[in-house]
C-alpha cells in the first residue's frame, strides 16, 4: 500500500532557488562592502599623505625663508675685520715649559652710526681745489689702534693660563676662542660686540 504524499517533492528544483539567491545576494552585498572599504581606506591614505607632505613643506619653507634673511643680516652686519698679528708666550703647563705661536685676529660688529654712514652715498666735491671726501673707516681704524694694547693684553691672559694639552684639541680651542670673545667684549663695554675670533698659524713647542 502506497504512503500518502505530503505534497512535498525533494527532487523539485524550485525549492533550491531561494537559497541559491540568497547566497548571491550574500555576494554582491560582501563585494560591495569591500570596495567601499577599499575606497575609503585610499581616500584616508590619500589625505595623511597630503597633510603630512604639507607639514613638510611648511617646515622646510621658513628654514628657506630665515636663511635667507640670515645672509641678508650678514650683508648688512659685516663687521671690522681686526689683525692682531702673532703671540709668543708661554703656557700654564708645569711638567715642562710649553710655548704657543699663534695668530689672532677678530670680528668686530659697526656701531649703528658706522652702519648708517657706509650705507650714506658718498659726496662728491662740488668743485675743483676741494679735499677728497674722508674715507668712513678711518675713525675705526684709529679707534682699533687705540684698543689693540687692551686687546691684546686679554688674548695674553686667555691663553697664557691654558695648557698645551687643553689647546691641543678642538674644544680646547673653542674654549679659548668664547674666553677671549667675552673678555674682549668687556672692554667695549657693549658699544661694539666680537662676533668672531679666528686663530691662524697656531704651533705649540
Amino acid at each position: 500500500m502506497a504512503k500518502p504524499t505530503d505534497g512535498k517533492d525533494d527532487n523539485n528544483p524550485n525549492n533550491k532557488q531561494p537559497m541559491e539567491v540568497n547566497q548571491n545576494l550574500m555576494m554582491v552585498i560582501n563585494n560591495v562592502i569591500l570596495i567601499v572599504v577599499f575606497i575609503v581606506s585610499m581616500f584616508v591614505m590619500y589625505i595623511s599623505l597630503e597633510s603630512s607632505m604639507d607639514k613638510k613643506i611648511a617646515k622646510l619653507m621658513p628654514d628657506a625663508e630665515q636663511g635667507g634673511d640670515e645672509d641678508a643680516d650678514e650683508e648688512k652686519q659685516e663687521g671690522i675685520l681686526l689683525n692682531l698679528g702673532d703671540f709668543i708666550l708661554n703656557l700654564a703647563d708645569t711638567n715642562a715649559r710649553k710655548y704657543l705661536k699663534v695668530e689672532v685676529s677678530m670680528d668686530l660688529s659697526k656701531t649703528a652710526e658706522e652702519v648708517a654712514a657706509a650705507s650714506a652715498p658718498a659726496e662728491k666735491p662740488s668743485g675743483h681745489g676741494e679735499s677728497a671726501p674722508k674715507d668712513p673707516n678711518a675713525a675705526i681704524i684709529a679707534e682699533m689702534e687705540r684698543y689693540k694694547p687692551a686687546i691684546r693684553d686679554a688674548v695674553i691672559s686667555v691663553l697664557s693660563n691654558k695648557t698645551s694639552e687643553e689647546l691641543s684639541s678642538p674644544t680646547g680651542k673653542e674654549l679659548a676662542k668664547e674666553e677671549i670673545q667675552e673678555n674682549v667684549n668687556n672692554i667695549f663695554s657693549g658699544q661694539r660686540e666680537v662676533m668672531r675670533v679666528s686663530f691662524g698659524q697656531f704651533i705649540i713647542q
